[in-house]
C-alpha cells in the first residue's frame, strides 16, 4: 500500500475511536501503528505488502499489550478536581426544593455544578444557599439563616 493510504487508515481509526467508541483504546493503537507504517513508506522504506501488514499487526499488538492498561487507567480512574480556588461562603440559587442530603444542579460562576444540601433543613426552590465546602466537583451547600 502507498504511504498515504496508511495515513488515511490511521486517521479513520483514530477518528472512529474518538467520536464513535467510548475510549476503549483498541483502535488508537491500530491507528498509531498504521501511521508508523505510513511514515516508514514516506521515509523510503519499501516493504512488500505482506511485510507492511505484518508490521502493522506486530506494532498494534505489542503496543496494545504494553500500553493499553496504563492509558485506560490514566483516563478512566481520574477523579474530578477543580484547579481554581472556590470561595466558601459564596451564594448559589437553588432552582428546586433541595431536601437534606439530596443533590441538584446549580449555576455557579458560569458553569453547572452538582450541589448537595449538607444541612438538616430543606432549601426551598428559588432560594439562595451558601457554599459550606467543596468535595471534588460537588458544592456542599446549606440554607442561609
Amino acid at each position: 500500500m502507498a504511504w498515504w493510504a496508511w495515513m488515511i487508515v490511521a486517521a479513520i481509526s483514530l477518528a472512529f475511536e474518538m467520536f464513535v467508541l467510548d475510549a476503549q483504546f483498541y483502535l488508537v493503537f491500530f491507528g498509531i501503528s498504521a501511521a508508523i507504517v505510513g511514515f516508514l513508506g514516506l521515509a523510503g522504506v519499501n516493504l512488500p505488502d505482506w511485510a507492511q501488514w505484518l508490521s502493522l499487526s506486530i506494532l498494534a499488538i505489542v503496543s496494545m499489550v504494553t500500553f493499553r492498561k496504563r492509558a485506560y487507567q490514566l483516563v478512566r480512574n481520574r477523579t474530578g478536581q477543580v484547579e481554581e480556588r472556590l470561595t466558601v461562603g459564596d451564594r448559589v440559587t437553588v432552582p428546586v426544593r433541595l431536601e437534606p442530603s439530596q443533590t441538584c444542579r446549580v449555576d455557579y460562576r458560569g458553569s453547572s455544578w452538582t450541589a448537595r444540601n449538607v444541612d438538616e433543613t430543606p432549601i426551598e426552590a428559588g432560594r439562595e444557599a451558601v457554599i459550606a465546602r467543596v468535595d471534588g466537583l460537588v458544592l456542599m451547600v446549606r440554607p442561609i439563616v
